[in-house]
């Protein structure tokens, strides 16, 4: 929005054409969705109090988490308002993918929206069923990556890139809506997982997030993509101006949800963030990176098939409780200590994607 509105009188005032470039409205939609959290946080807080609006706790989690109960949740609301609000006023409004990943994260949110009433209304832990839940998320999904399979002006823009290999792509064809269609709906389920401590899923959405749109910037640009060797994949810079507002709406929202938390993200959070995650990877074609950087969320995920797998064919459990997180706690782990592991590990993964695009 701002960003025609100064192009407009840039002819007159020099100085405006700043509002061009993508590193100047990254940043400021990284401010912008920060305070905008900062700002809104204490209201929401309050008003999710007044009307009782609070965390359920599963009677067969840790002993310790039953203490969470009734604390404020769908704190996600104020991320994905954050999100949008930056992202409408600093973004570029005729870039598609702009619009795609907005859409397709407000979407889950709803989603996970729908999910946490459920939850609040009848006291439980389990909000909708997996069939409903996964019947929408594929609904949302489908139509965003058939959208764009079929407005791609490029053959780079539904490829496979190799990792590690110079210049080396696939053609995927119908092929991309499948591929696409996996990366995001794991994405989204895979944080859903995670999300499970106070802070534990926020601040690696937020490292993974920044990783990913550096990498947009890079495929966004002609310099940096020959440079770097990958597909230069135009539009896709404007990812940047996305994921700053996802680090500016996430770092805000960690202000109140670190440990202890005020507010839970909810599902609302949760859904939309690893949506969004994966939309972004998919648009800007580095899906392989997003698995390296979201090793945490793909170790949580990977936890609970195991977990599920083995008590069904063996009768036994491999962990003490699924997800990995909760089995830290229950070998004696205090909670801000697997919290912060968790963060460190991910943000040592996000700095090895980041090194992949180099290792050609």
């Amino acid at each position: 929005m701002l960003v025609e509105l100064f192009n407009f009188f840039s002819d007159s005032y020099g100085p405006l054409r700043v509002f061009d470039y993508l590193s100047f409205r990254a940043i400021f939609a990284t401010l912008t969705a920060l305070f905008v959290s900062l700002i809104l946080g204490p209201r929401f807080i309050n008003k999710m109090q007044e009307i009782q609006v609070g965390q359920v706790v599963r009677e067969v989690g840790p002993a310790s988490h039953l203490t969470k109960r009734g604390t404020p949740t769908m704190g996600g609301t104020l991320i994905l308002s954050s999100i949008v609000i930056s992202s409408v006023l600093w973004g570029d409004l005729e870039n598609r993918y702009l619009w795609v990943a907005l859409g397709v994260t407000t979407l889950f949110g709803l989603l996970g929206w729908v999910d946490d009433l459920y939850k609040l209304r009848f006291e439980s832990s389990k909000g909708l069923s997996p069939l409903s839940k996964i019947l929408w998320q594929s609904l949302i999904t489908l139509a965003a990556v058939t959208f764009l399979y079929y407005s791609s002006e490029n053959i780079n823009e539904i490829s496979l890139i190799v990792p590690f290999l110079k210049n080396i792509s696939f053609p995927l064809g119908i092929g991309f809506i499948f591929v696409s269609y996996v990366v995001i709906i794991g994405s989204s389920n895979a944080v859903n997982l995670t999300d499970g401590l106070d802070g534990l899923a926020i601040l690696p959405c937020v490292m993974v997030a920044g990783g990913l749109g550096l990498i947009g910037y890079a495929a966004g640009n002609t310099i940096y993509a020959e440079y770097l060797n990958i597909p230069f994949l135009p539009g896709t810079g404007e990812m940047l101006v996305f994921c700053g507002a996802l680090v500016g709406a996430g770092i805000g929202f960690l202000w109140y949800n670190t440990y202890p938390a005020q507010v839970f993200m909810g599902d609302v959070g949760s859904l939309a963030l690893g949506a969004a995650l994966g939309i972004v990877a998919v648009i800007i074609r580095h899906e392989y990176v997003l698995f390296i950087m979201g090793g945490v969320f793909v170790v949580e995920t990977l936890s609970v098939i195991v977990q599920v797998l083995s008590y069904r064919l063996t009768g036994k459990r491999v962990f003490k409780m699924a997800p990995i997180h909760h089995h830290f706690e229950l070998k004696g782990w205090p909670e801000p200590r697997v919290i912060v592991r968790f963060w460190i590990i991910t943000f040592m993964l996000v700095l090895v994607g980041l090194v992949t695009l180099k290792l050609r």
